[in-house]
């Protein structure tokens, strides 16, 4: 699997130098320079998840990896499963919450951190910048992992109290830094790092965020998996609530090797930058503003660098293949009610994805939503909605217990390498 620079095709690395690195020399994302094209996918859609996503991950990885070693990679990572959920016919949640943290990203950081530790030589620091979810993945996929001290830094105040517990309460090698400012501060202090050698070379620096490409190659797999459980049921249309893109970028990967999915769905919450683009054609990142769908609260998405490098920047092609939209707080609300009569619960960012996903759908067309995390995560705001309590699984109860173990860190790069060195 060769991979370049989305800024220079002249800067390239494996797979396993790219999962170590995170972010190019160059300050790009790495991405394939060449996307396999798979003839027998209606075949694979007739696998079961493991042996399927092995065989996937294989014919990436197979220069570098054996296939014994990516079985093992699979089984490890993989223990939980991604249920698609009918609501009515014709529209149907694929529900990516059913791991440790409750939350999609739990499939791309628990491959990640199988991935670095086949690499022992070296003491790593992990830095990772999350709006709510990745934190809290990175943090149990890599905590207790000798050699491996993760950082963690969010926007103090502007993600849900369950999602700071679940990566602030963790001790051992994982330090919680609160921002004093948004999620695009974050992501900025995490770049930065990444351009400046002496971090970069004394830590071991690498990145658990989606601009790893370890994450989004594990993320194909279960689009996938959406395919084969839709199958009969009318041309597959998937909406993805989308923050950083980099779940819609694995999304169109897994079509560009021959996932059966008609089209994609870009959902946003009011931070807009990428539908306004598709709209008109002028990209404009901007601040970010606070919503109930607050892991896509991103104004700056890095993934977006991937995608208008897997479209050659042809505007008009991204266009053609995309349909897009976004949702206010209010109708995002409207939506969790819609759906809660149909008898299904949504998380906001679920809730975001299905009310853009039905302002899209046509004729003889499958939508599908993915529902990213567990709707108990969001309790605070989804309760006044619902009018009623929202039971915590066992896996969100116990950390209420447990202090917060989080320091404040200003938004400023001086502060940030002070802090790692």
């Amino acid at each position: 699997m060769k991979l370049a620079s989305t800024r220079n095709p002249a800067c390239t690395a494996t797979f396993l130098e790219a999962a170590r690195m995170g972010l190019a020399p160059d300050g790009g994302l790495f991405a394939p320079v060449a996307i396999p094209r798979f003839a027998d996918a209606a075949d694979l859609l007739k696998l079961d998840f493991l042996p399927r996503s092995t065989e996937i991950l294989h014919r990436f990885l197979g220069d570098e990896l054996s296939r014994p070693e990516v079985e093992d990679l699979a089984r490890s990572a993989f223990t939980f499963p991604a249920p698609l959920v009918s609501v009515r016919p014709g529209l149907a949640a694929l529900e990516l919450f059913h791991g440790p943290t409750l939350a999609f990203k739990d499939f791309g950081a628990r491959f990640l951190a199988r991935v670095l530790a086949l690499d022992t030589g070296k003491p790593r620091t992990v830095l990772t910048a999350t709006s709510g979810d990745t934190g809290a993945a990175v943090a149990s996929a890599f905590l207790g992992l000798p050699g491996i001290r993760v950082v963690v830094l969010y926007p103090a105040g502007r993600v849900s109290p369950l999602q700071e517990r679940q990566f602030a309460t963790c001790g051992g090698n994982v330090l919680a830094l609160a921002v004093d400012g948004a999620f695009d501060d974050c992501q900025r202090l995490v770049k930065g790092a990444f351009e400046d050698p002496e971090l970069v070379g004394g830590l071991g620096l690498t990145s658990a965020n989606s601009i790893n490409i370890a994450r989004l190659l594990a993320q194909l797999l279960y689009y996938y998996e959406a395919a084969a459980q839709a199958q009969g049921h009318g041309s597959l249309v998937v909406a993805v609530p989308s923050g950083n893109f980099g779940n819609l970028y694995a999304g169109l990967l897994a079509q560009a090797t021959g996932a059966p999915i008609h089209r994609f769905v870009v959902a946003t919450n009011a931070n807009r930058v990428v539908p306004d683009y598709l709209d008109t054609g002028e990209y404009r990142p901007r601040p970010s503003v606070a919503t109930l769908s607050n892991a896509m609260d991103v104004g700056a998405p890095s993934n977006w660098e991937r995608i208008h490098a897997l479209f050659h920047g042809d505007h008009d092609a991204m266009a053609a293949a995309l349909r897009w939209g976004s949702r206010s707080d209010a109708e995002t609300r409207e939506t969790v009610l819609e759906l809660d009569r149909a008898g299904y619960l949504a998380d906001p960012h679920g809730a975001v994805a299905c009310g853009v996903l039905q302002n899209h759908l046509r004729d003889g067309e499958q939508g599908v939503f993915l529902a990213t995390a567990h709707p108990a995560k969001f309790k605070e705001s989804l309760e006044p909605t619902l009018g009623r309590e929202i039971p915590l699984p066992k896996a969100l109860s116990g950390l209420l217990e447990k202090p917060l173990l989080c320091e404040p860190l200003a938004a400023d790069q001086a502060a940030l390498k002070r802090r790692l060195s």
